[in-house]
């Protein structure tokens, strides 16, 4: 069963994370949510997250690796691999200037896979306590997507110098309770295809460092291959362990 085998890889992926030296300037997040059902539908799905961050006086680099995988039967209904890398460079406390990478595939869209690397200019416009601020970020870069099958024109690649705006909210709510919220849009300059994405997330602590989360994300893209949607929609509710 396939499934098996990714939940397998999810568990061996979190358990040196969760062993992780806490000292210094690291901390990370492994977040995995599983729901199962059976009688006249039977269909197993799974989400996870890897995300990690190192952060000195001037540098601060983050890594976050997500997946989803859905299956009804003997059949799969849903497959999706992401991986965001970003460095940032503080030239104050609150001013920064980032560089960014994302890689995205998803078996059930019209592309084998989407790619956008992008650099620009980051300012964290409030901040109150820890854990609550606003940041936002403004840059431009470039996008290289891989068609499954060719495109009007034959080709089956897609690149375009893109614009980059997106913002994070982070509200704590109380000692145990977060609320956190991102935004950004990717804008082609010369296509015109706009790619944008919204997360909504509410954590609270069961015990210790771990905590129970409940997401909605949302996706869309303005210009996708015939036959296929132009948002996609995600509902999770995981368990996530901070170190």
């Amino acid at each position: 069963m396939r499934f098996t085998r990714v939940a397998t890889c999810v568990v061996l992926a979190t358990v040196p994370m969760a062993y992780a030296d806490t000292s210094g300037n690291w901390s990370g997040e492994a977040e995995i949510g599983v729901l199962m059902t059976s009688g006249n539908t039977e269909e197993t799905k799974i989400n996870s997250r890897l995300a990690a961050k190192h952060e000195v006086e001037h540098w601060r680099n983050q890594a976050e690796f997500r997946s989803l995988y859905s299956e009804a039967g003997d059949n799969t209904t849903a497959e999706r691999y992401r991986a965001i890398l970003e460095t940032d460079y503080k030239f104050t406390e609150r001013q920064f200037w980032f560089v960014r990478g994302s890689y995205d595939n998803d078996r059930f869209t019209g592309f084998d896979f989407q790619s956008s690397l992008t650099t620009g200019y980051g300012n964290r416009v409030w901040e109150h306590g820890d854990r609550s601020f606003v940041d936002l970020t403004l840059g431009l870069g470039y996008r290289y997507d891989r068609l499954k099958v060719a495109n009007d024109d034959g080709r089956r690649t897609e690149e375009d110098v893109i614009a980059r705006l997106a913002g994070q909210f982070d509200y704590e709510l109380s000692e145990t309770a977060l609320f956190r919220q991102k935004l950004s849009t990717e804008v082609g300059l010369d296509d015109g295809n706009t790619v944008s994405e919204s997360e909504t997330a509410l954590q609270a602590t069961l015990v210790g460092n771990l905590s129970m989360k409940a997401s909605y994300r949302v996706k869309h893209v303005s210009d996708v291959p015939d036959g296929f949607k132009k948002t996609d929609t995600e509902v999770a509710l995981s368990l996530l362990y901070g170190f």
